[in-house]
């Protein structure tokens, strides 16, 4: 359930996309062994940062909207640093079994350019599997903890769901990624339930402007992984990945990265009747629509990675800004 999956720097000489290619580059001499070996970079990078955006809005703009639905009484910062780390393992956390999936399966043997942890053979595959785990671990303990605060247990339930979607993204026999129904999952886990969710945990109830708002993060979200699809298309279509972008073709998959990017705005028009603040939102439109323009007219894949980065930091402006604008 990986939103983006932003380039990571050229791939050095001595680096394949196939694990086999890189260890017999390792072999044949000191030099070419020492371009293999992983550093903190090369993990921070794994953890694609810029998706991380996606994981934050949600969660600010779910808070936004709980704090209003409570009737008395203060909102509750700790379970609002709860809900955030919930969400951000989750993220990191399929961004590595993605990077695990993807290099065993031999995916990314078809890509060109950045190498990956486990698929340019840097890293065992176990240990990115392990890492990959861990953060689900970091997350499922987190949701544990907000669980005995709210003493709703059926949200173990929901918690419980949220990471076996985020495993078979690429994971399994048969990973709904490739199938072209990540944008479905991405709308639904990154979207409604990561807004729903915190908004219930600040006030045990889901009102309105939550349900809204998670159709706004949820299709800015879908947007971002459009983005990501469309630079890979080539080699997802050569990989055997029917990614959505993939299914409709480039052109559609531009159309729809436009109706992602910009139908959230209507639902901001409708807020703002009720919270006039949130014309303030509309100022995320000045990132919003350069990348439009840019995802209608490129011709290269840094083009789209700058799109990718435009929309991700709208999702961002967007659940914050209009998180406070309902709150404040």
């Amino acid at each position: 359930m990986n939103p983006a999956d932003p380039k990571r720097r050229p791939t050095p000489v001595g680096r394949s996309g196939n694990p086999a290619k890189a260890a017999a580059a390792a072999k044949s001499g000191p030099q070419q062994a020492a371009r293999t070996r992983v550093t903190a970079a090369d993990w921070i990078s794994g953890a694609r940062l810029r998706t991380l955006p996606l994981a934050i809005a949600p969660v600010a703009l779910g808070t936004g909207a709980g704090v209003v639905a409570i009737a008395d009484g203060p909102w509750h910062p700790t379970r609002f640093a709860l809900a955030l780390i919930v969400a951000l393992a989750l993220q990191i956390g399929v961004n590595y079994a993605n990077d695990y999936s993807d290099g065993i399966r031999g995916t990314d043997d078809h890509r060109v350019g950045p190498a990956r942890l486990t698929a340019s053979g840097l890293v065992k595959p176990r240990t990115v599997l392990v890492v990959a785990l861990a953060f689900f671990a970091v997350a499922a303990l987190a949701g544990l903890a907000l669980t005995i605060i709210t003493q709703q247990w059926w949200l173990l339930a929901v918690g419980a769901v949220a990471i076996v979607a985020a495993w078979f993204y690429t994971g399994g026999r048969h990973p709904y990624g490739y199938y072209g129904l990540g944008e479905v999952f991405v709308f639904v886990f990154f979207g409604l339930v990561a807004t729903a969710g915190s908004a219930f945990v600040q006030a045990l109830t889901v009102n309105l402007e939550a349900w809204l708002g998670g159709i706004g993060v949820g299709l800015l979200a879908c947007a971002v992984l459009m983005a990501n699809n469309l630079r890979d298309v080539v080699q997802d279509r050569a990989a055997g990945k029917r990614t959505l972008a993939v299914l409709v073709g480039p052109l559609v998959g531009r159309i729809l990265f436009v109706a992602f990017a910009l139908a959230p705005f209507a639902l901001v028009g409708v807020i703002a009747l009720f919270y006039p603040t949130a014309v303030l939102v509309f100022f995320a439109l000045l990132l919003a629509l350069p990348a439009c323009v840019i995802v209608l007219t490129a011709k290269t894949p840094r083009e789209l990675i700058l799109a990718l980065q435009l929309t991700s930091f709208t999702a961002l402006a967007y659940g914050i800004g209009l998180g406070l604008a309902i709150a404040l």
